[in-house]
């Protein structure tokens, strides 16, 4: 039996599509924008003919910035900075969520007011800065994703969702012998796959886009992630690659090169979302909504 819509409902689901509709091509405008940069020629870009079409096509802006060491570098650096502050992150979050998820865990108000309580207030730039220095972290990597491997958002979301699952399956473990061990890792962390992907895609956006913490924590340049890099050829506008390259100074521009070093640090995660999106609303929605 089809239900027929009023003509209210069908005006108000057309003015829906269509804002989201323009919603979204205002959204890409900008990567459009960069896109066609990156392709266009040097006359076209520096007359400033290039709107969402790129002009004077060419790919040489790409390849002037994957053979840039500097970059290579950085985007090595940056990879391994997602891949093991996300598995760390994961890690820690979940084996500290999951006793927090159990009402038989004695003073779990408090450690959960504890946990709480630092999302409101911090120790501070300055302190944290000396607690690093003091541990001998300054100018290593571990300085990029020991202080993030717990974020309290990310912590009640697993927790909200051990919480959700029947507490029927943990007794059917612990009377076939199951450690909590085992009974977390055998049996809670197949059945959250979706919260488990979703807090994954969000540490490895944090930890591909933080810039902020490798500008306080690190001077060296073999140690420098991709956005760190971004943001001082965006400052510098770019005068540094071109001064060390005599052929991309020549057949390019500073706003190419810019241009095309934004797109190859995005491209990543743009990559990697597809594969976590059918995970993605389920897994917030139930571990942010206690049912």
């Amino acid at each position: 039996m089809s239900i027929r819509t009023s003509l209210s409902e069908r005006l108000f689901n057309g003015c829906n599509i269509a804002f989201f509709i323009f919603f979204g091509l205002v959204t890409l405008l900008p990567f459009v924008n960069l896109t066609a940069k990156s392709l266009s020629s040097e006359a076209a870009v520096v007359s400033g003919s290039v709107n969402l079409w790129p002009v004077g096509f060419q790919l040489g802006t790409y390849q002037y910035v994957l053979e840039d060491a500097m970059f290579l570098t950085s985007l090595g650096n940056s990879v391994l900075l997602a891949v093991v502050g996300t598995a760390l992150g994961l890690f820690v979050t979940t084996i500290t969520a999951y006793p927090l998820s159990r009402l038989r865990l004695r003073g779990r108000k408090w450690l959960l007011l504890m946990f709480v309580f630092t999302m409101l207030f911090s120790g501070g730039l300055i302190p944290m800065y000396l607690l690093m220095q003091a541990l001998g972290l300054v100018n290593t990597m571990p300085a990029l994703f020991l202080p993030a491997a717990i974020n309290v958002f990310n912590l009640l979301i697993i927790k909200n969702y051990f919480e959700a699952l029947p507490d029927s399956l943990e007794e059917s473990a612990k009377i076939d012998g199951a450690s909590n061990v085992r009974t977390l890792f055998r049996i809670m962390l197949p059945l959250s796959l979706p919260v488990m992907a979703t807090i994954a895609l969000f540490f490895a956006v944090y930890f591909w886009n933080d810039y902020f913490t490798a500008m306080i924590y690190i001077t060296n340049q073999d140690l420098k992630p991709l956005q760190l890099f971004l943001k001082e050829l965006l400052v510098s506008s770019s005068s540094e690659f071109l001064k060390d390259n005599v052929d991309a100074a020549l057949n390019t521009t500073p706003q190419s090169i810019q241009a095309a070093s934004i797109l190859l640090a995005t491209l990543p995660i743009l990559l990697v979302y597809p594969f976590l999106q059918k995970y993605f609303v389920k897994g917030v929605l139930v571990g942010s909504v206690k049912g």
